[in-house]
């Protein structure tokens, strides 16, 4: 710039003084995280507003929408611009979204732009170790943010999952599956006509379709939890990174955008509270939006999809799933089968090594979710905050390989199949 046009800041009126340098500190500080200052040219707004984002949950590849940019710094130029001429926040929330999701994406090492559910976890694999290290940085840096450290260390034990489940590409989990399913058939075989008719559908499920199960039905369901994985991210990545990199102001922001419901609020409210009891509420409060707002009814189609393939599969993980926060039971401890009935005349007790719940079902995920998994969380970094950021500090992928079913498969094939028991009730 000439010495001239430098001593001409009289000729711009004060307000697009203003939206110069905010348009340009914002955009600078978007580049200095970005891909590249050649992508951070300014640009007009308008087209950004009052967008209803079409990926909102988070089904498709891409972002929120895609009339959005996935470049962060684009969208915090367009961002800086739509504040300095004071649109309502409401308007922009879409923008606002996708610039904290974006940032937050690309904190984590993922390219929004091509991250697609759908292709399968061979196309994913990186990434979802990704989410949930992720998850776990949030709380290495701010250790108020418990729900995000408790996210990324329950995550080892579902990405072990996809893991797992991976194997499906070869005979080996497809065998696991089967070896269950076949473990609990020979049990329930045992048992008199009418005592089997005492065990839950997804118990008799597992005995019948799982011995039956393909890879295929391995891979439609790993790409369902690829899916549900995304949109949690899509939820709480934004408002997690808001908070990280501009603090209090950044959620107020986005609540007036109405990004943020009431319940969030409050649990931001208590995260600012700077109490035990604050935190303890907040972590409560994320848990149950991500389980009962944000995934709720892609549990249901789960659960309901491929003619009964979804309840098998979505029990099967119910029973192999081993807790890594330590302190949390798992399903089959927290709520063991235990049924009454009548047999032969008789009052009989029919209980089973297996889950009386399938975490699919809203209800009683968040029972085992809300009444074990966060209180659990709670005590390890209140009573022994060194063990669990030692954990947090792990390289995730080795924590991860700790909870591999399939180092467990025979011992827990086995375990199915032995103690059952058939006792009359007095």
């Amino acid at each position: 710039m000439s010495a001239s046009i430098a001593m001409r800041p009289a000729v711009r009126s004060p307000r697009a003084w203003l939206r110069g340098i905010l348009v340009a500190a914002v955009g600078a500080a978007a580049v200095a995280t970005g891909p590249s200052p050649a992508t951070a040219q300014p640009v007009g707004y308008v087209n950004f507003l009052d967008i209803t984002p079409a990926n909102a949950n988070a089904e498709l590849a891409g972002g929120l929408d895609p009339r959005l940019p996935t470049d962060p710094a684009v969208l915090g130029t367009a961002l800086a611009s739509a504040r300095v001429d004071h649109v309502p926040p409401v308007r922009y929330a879409a923008l606002l979204h996708q610039y904290w999701l974006a940032l937050g994406a690309m904190a984590t090492g993922i390219d929004l732009a091509s991250w697609d559910p759908n292709a399968g976890f061979a196309a994913n694999a990186t990434l979802v170790d990704r989410v949930y290290a992720n998850y776990g940085r949030y709380q290495r840096e701010r250790a108020e943010l418990n729900w995000a450290g408790m996210a990324g260390m329950a995550g080892a034990s579902f990405a072990a999952g996809f893991w797992d489940l991976d194997g499906g590409r070869t005979a080996l989990t497809v065998d696991a599956v089967h070896r269950l399913g076949t473990a609990v058939g020979s049990a329930v075989e045992a048992l008199p006509a009418e005592a089997a008719a005492l065990l839950p559908d997804d118990v008799r499920a597992l005995a019948t379709l799982g011995p039956a199960t393909t890879a295929a039905d391995l891979d439609w369901y790993q790409q369902r939890l690829l899916i549900m994985q995304k949109h949690i991210y899509f939820d709480m990545v934004p408002m997690h990174e808001a908070y990280l990199r501009a603090g209090r102001p950044a959620i107020d922001e986005l609540r007036a955008a109405g990004v943020l419901d009431a319940n969030a609020a409050s649990a931001w409210r208590g995260i600012f509270s700077g109490t035990v009891e604050g935190r303890a509420d907040a972590t409560r409060r994320m848990a149950d939006r991500e389980q009962n707002e944000i995934v709720a009814d892609q549990w249901d189609a789960t659960a309901s999809g491929r003619g009964g393939i979804g309840r098998v599969l979505s029990y099967v993980t119910t029973v192999a799933a081993q807790p890594s926060i330590p302190g949390t039971r798992s399903p089959g401890v927290v709520a063991p089968l235990s049924v009454v009935g009548a047999v032969g005349g008789a009052t009989y007790r029919l209980q089973a090594p297996l889950p009386d719940f399938n975490w699919a079902d809203r209800g009683p995920r968040w029972s085992y979710i809300g009444g074990d998994t966060v209180p659990a969380y709670a005590r390890l970094v209140q009573d022994r905050p060194a063990e669990a950021y030692a954990l947090l500090a792990l390289p995730f992928v080795d924590f991860m390989d700790q909870q591999r079913v399939l180092r467990r498969m025979p011992a827990l094939a086995r375990d199915l199949g032995t103690g059952w028991s058939l006792t009359r009730e007095p």
